[in-house]
């Protein structure tokens, strides 16, 4: 299990206000990747995949606009 930690500025976040793991920014491969998931990240500035762990969080001073 990845216990990798990618941080996000808050353009990075879909319109939902999310990702989707596997992520590109988690430099995961095709043959190790999971089913894809959405995270919520802008409820609390972070979330970690219920199937690889990696952490995913909002870089320190990031703000998720009104529209997310």
């Amino acid at each position: 299990m990845s216990q990798a930690v990618v941080e996000l500025q808050a353009k990075d976040l879909n319109h939902q206000g999310g990702v989707f793991c596997p992520n590109p920014k988690a430099n995961m491969q095709l043959w190790n990747s999971h089913p894809r998931v959405f995270l919520d990240v802008s409820r609390t500035g972070h979330a970690m995949c219920p199937y690889c762990g990696t952490e995913y969080r909002l870089k320190a001073g990031e703000k998720v606009s009104a529209g997310h």
